[in-house]
């Protein structure tokens, strides 16, 4: 498939059917966020694979509201950066997301981008916090977000170009 059909085809994923994913896809959906591009090739992200359920049910109420699509993932894969290995751990994580997430549809399966940076759990907690207690990943690891992943129960109408905000594209000046 090519790249802008994959993105113009790629939505965000929130039901999942019962079905696992293989540790092949997991592989290559890793190794797509590990390819993606870092600010002097640092790499100061760690991912944590989680495919136990009940770990799953207890990272649901990592944002007010909770989020039910953990409770029906196959797995999640938890994107944490190394702030004190990097400045811009922030923006080289976001990358990492959305390489995951295209590589997850590329291969058939739905995904969703949990934001875990800046946001509260149902306790009322920090989401990072929240997360940190049920992971255990060091104190200088910020979580920046948690991609859910998992056979998709639901389609989605594509992206019509089209109708993209093509105003919002300026030129030479604002």
């Amino acid at each position: 498939m090519e790249l802008l059909e994959l993105m113009r085809t790629r939505r965000s994923v929130r039901s999942y059917k019962d079905d696992a994913v293989s540790e092949e896809d997991i592989t290559k959906i890793l190794q797509a966020g590990m390819l993606s591009a870092s600010g002097k090739a640092i790499r100061p992200w760690d991912f944590i694979v989680v495919e136990d359920k009940v770990v799953l049910q207890k990272m649901a109420g990592c944002r007010a509201g909770s989020v039910k699509m953990l409770k029906e993932a196959a797995c999640a894969i938890v994107v944490v950066g190394n702030g004190d290995a990097s400045d811009v751990w922030i923006e080289d994580c976001s990358a990492v997301m959305s390489n995951m997430h295209l590589m997850a549809h590329a291969l058939g399966l739905g995904s969703c981008w949990v934001q875990g940076r800046l946001r509260k759990a149902d306790d009322r907690r920090d989401t990072e916090e929240y997360v940190r207690d049920i992971l255990g990943y060091p104190e200088n690891y910020k979580l920046l977000a948690i991609l859910t992943v998992g056979v998709p129960n639901e389609e989605k109408a594509a992206y019509e170009l089209d109708k993209l905000p093509v105003e919002k594209i300026h030129r030479e000046k604002f």
